[in-house]
């Protein structure tokens, strides 16, 4: 886990440079090929998450989660929008929830861990504390083979670094459980008519099984 942790760091460090900042604006005509937008919730991880899509052929612009406005997204024009890992809340997260609201439909959205969390939280679920703590912990999730899912195992192992869950019991009728621990803790969602999906573990960690086959599925999502 430490590797994981230390890898992030250091790609954070290099990339940083090439992030966006306050004040920058766009001006970008029509949807650049395989262009996404990482929406980065100030975590160390999800510069994995950004070399991954990258190995996936993906031009990737990242931008923290108080750095970029919905303005500025509509200018960008992404092909995808991403949601990453972060320490905090999803109502503490800049224009997480906002974003995901106002481009739902319109652009393919993925959520990471606190990414998933906010999915839950724009469409109406309540986030709660999680049944157990989970750094750095290796489970095995069950799944529906859906959407991100699609012809991966039934089962396999996975990274998980939160406290905080989706309560299943406030699920919104609009989200389907897409995968699950064996206590019943949500590890996935996915909207049942909009191209978003989101899960609670970390494909990008070295201990995640089939990491770039879910990414490489995400990629595969229209609007």
């Amino acid at each position: 886990m430490a590797r994981d942790r230390a890898q992030g760091t250091r790609r954070a460090a290099r990339c940083r440079a090439s992030a966006g900042r306050p004040g920058r604006r766009f001006f970008l005509i029509g949807k650049e090929p395989n262009m996404l937008l990482m929406i980065d919730n100030y975590d160390s991880f999800t510069y994995n998450i950004v070399q991954y899509f990258g190995e996936l052929g993906q031009d990737v612009r990242t931008y923290r989660n108080d750095e970029i406005t919905i303005e500025d997204i509509e200018r960008l024009n992404p092909e995808r929008i991403c949601l990453s890992p972060g320490p905090c809340t999803p109502k503490e997260a800049g224009i997480l929830v906002p974003a995901l609201k106002h481009f739902a439909g319109r652009i393919p959205i993925l959520g990471v861990c606190l990414g998933h969390q906010a999915i839950g939280d724009a469409f109406g679920g309540r986030v709660i504390r999680a049944q157990k703590v989970m750094h750095g912990k290796v489970s095995t999730i069950e799944n529906t083979g859906a959407g991100v899912f699609a012809n991966l195992p039934r089962h396999f192992k996975v990274t998980r670094y939160h406290s905080l869950a989706i309560e299943r019991e406030t699920l919104p009728d609009c989200l389907e459980v897409t995968a699950w621990t064996d206590d019943g803790e949500i590890m996935g969602v996915r909207h049942k008519t909009l191209p978003i999906e989101g899960v609670q573990f970390h494909p990008e960690s070295i201990l995640s099984e089939h990491g770039h086959a879910l990414l490489a599925n995400f990629l595969k999502e229209r609007a």
